[in-house]
């Protein structure tokens, strides 16, 4: 498509180029015959090194990011004839038997098709809530930062290209190729999009969710539960479960524990406070699981964390 985000093709051939590479440093030939297809393909053709001599179909459907960010945008762009053409293309790609894998926007492009339908995917964590009202049938996980079903493989924000690509390298080039490419290209492959999650983005699209974060962000250090927050704004538990996963694809479990965990690394990130401190102050009395949890959602701790804010400052 014309509008594909220059970094997320450029990112996709750079490392499909360095895995060839590899493999040619082995004795082996390219992993990859690289063909670029779509109203946008002209823009980028110059920086494809080898192009495909063969007119094979093809067995690996890779979709960028597209560059539009407005809800409004969305849907007419998906509706324009050139999408459509991609549409079809890529429906009888998959029916011939090729893997499918997108990221961010490319996502909503790849779920127009009904490909994804009543499959586990994910996308950027913003385009959420649009998302699902276009495509109710798929099973959107924001959580995930690249979430493969069947053939089709989705990866989450546009730079989430990256992870994306060292999976498609290991499945089609090795894991040995893969992990050249990730350590030459110094790729930081990341396990979960949940610590870049705005909340307040997310629960913009519902009033009485938007309202629980505002009433749970200011007292995260009182030991509040999910039924005090449901309480505060006036729903039931089952109520208040169902608008927030409506809302923001997440558990109220869940929902309260990214609040703790933003708040965390806010504090984190702009005091010296000890992280016992701030454990109590997001409401975890053991620091140990607040550790856990940013451990778990960045892959590094809450001290690297803190260094890494040090540097950018």
């Amino acid at each position: 498509m014309s509008n594909a985000m220059a970094s997320s093709v450029a990112i996709t051939l750079d490392v499909m180029a360095m895995a060839n590479s590899i493999c040619r440093a082995d004795g082996r030939p390219n992993a990859f015959e690289i063909r670029l297809r779509g109203s946008g393909s002209r823009a980028f053709a110059d920086f494809v090194a080898a192009p495909a001599i063969s007119d094979e179909p093809a067995t690996l459907i890779i979709i960028p990011a597209q560059g539009f960010s407005k809800a409004e945008c969305i849907a007419s762009r998906l509706a324009e004839p050139d999408t459509a053409e991609a549409g079809d293309w890529i429906k009888a790609a998959a029916g011939g038997g090729a893997r499918i894998t997108s990221s961010c926007t490319g996502t909503l492009l790849l779920a127009s098709t009904g490909l994804l339908d009543d499959r586990r995917a994910t996308t950027a964590w913003w385009l959420a809530p649009t998302f699902r009202q276009l495509f109710p049938k798929v099973q959107l996980d924001t959580r995930e930062l690249v979430t493969t079903d069947g053939p089709f493989t989705t990866a989450g924000a546009a730079m989430a290209q990256m992870d994306l690509m060292v999976g498609v390298i290991a499945r089609h080039a090795g894991a040995r190729v893969a992990d050249g490419c990730a350590r030459t290209m110094i790729l930081d492959e990341r396990r979960s999009q949940a610590p870049y999650m705005g909340i307040s983005l997310l629960s913009a699209g519902d009033d009485s969710v938007s309202k629980a974060a505002s009433w749970a962000r200011s007292r995260l250090d009182v030991g509040i539960s999910v039924d005090d927050v449901a309480s505060a704004v006036g729903m039931s538990p089952r109520t208040f479960a169902r608008r927030v996963h409506r809302t923001t694809g997440l558990s109220p479990v869940y929902f309260l524990q990214q609040l703790r965990v933003e708040r965390a690394v806010e504090l984190i990130e702009t005091t010296r406070l000890p992280l016992e401190e701030i454990a109590v102050r997001v409401g975890y009395a053991e620091p140990s699981t607040l550790r856990a949890l940013i451990r778990r959602g960045f892959g590094f701790g809450p001290r690297e964390l803190r260094a890494r804010a040090l540097r950018a400052a």
